[in-house]
């Protein structure tokens, strides 16, 4: 596929980048043909997180780790999806950073603090076990190739596109459509 690109020279070397950048976003480092075959409406699936582990991942995405797991207590999250945003609860309200998803993993809190624990942004067993609050079962979301933006995402720009007046806490899929919208914002 050939995309071209027309910018001024004024500031044509930072135009450049970000629309690498969002073209990474928007279409990946997939071929065509495994883009195109994915749900539209399940392009993207947007996180909630708070401020304290949104901290600790940008802390370990600098760090060299490379894939990292969202923790969920239950059965919460995508199956399938592309890409997946982060939106950091209030006071912050806004969209901070995008990774690729893997997969989602459900299992019980033992067996995938096992498998995945180092890839969480708890620092101990203990912390995790705290969050997890005695529950049998939780979901491991993976991702790679943690981003954040340079410019945040905004609730209102956010809730705007969305056409929402509140975010749910279990986070939601995105189209292709929105995700375009809202990677044009980052302009």
């Amino acid at each position: 596929m050939v995309v071209h690109v027309f910018v001024s020279f004024y500031n044509s070397e930072i135009l450049v980048n970000r629309f690498i950048r969002l073209n990474l976003i928007i279409l990946g480092n997939n071929t065509y043909d495994s883009v195109s075959q994915m749900s539209e409406e399940r392009y993207a699936y947007i996180l909630v997180e708070h401020e304290k582990w949104w901290k600790n991942r940008i802390i370990q995405s600098q760090k060299g780790l490379n894939t990292q797991a969202f923790v969920r207590k239950g059965r919460v999250g995508p199956k399938d999806a592309k890409t997946l945003l982060f939106y950091v609860k209030l006071p912050a309200g806004e969209v901070r950073g995008y990774g690729d998803f893997l997969e989602r993993i459900c299992g019980t809190t033992d067996e995938l603090w096992n498998m995945h624990g180092s890839e969480t942004v708890f620092e101990s067993r203990d912390e995790y076990d705290s969050f997890v609050e005695g529950r049998s079962r939780v979901t491991f979301i993976r991702f790679k190739n943690l981003q954040e933006l340079d410019k945040p995402i905004g609730w209102k720009d956010f809730s705007g596109t969305l056409g929402i007046k509140k975010m749910p806490n279990g986070g939601r899929y995105l189209s292709r459509e929105i995700v375009n919208s809202l990677a044009r914002m980052e302009l």
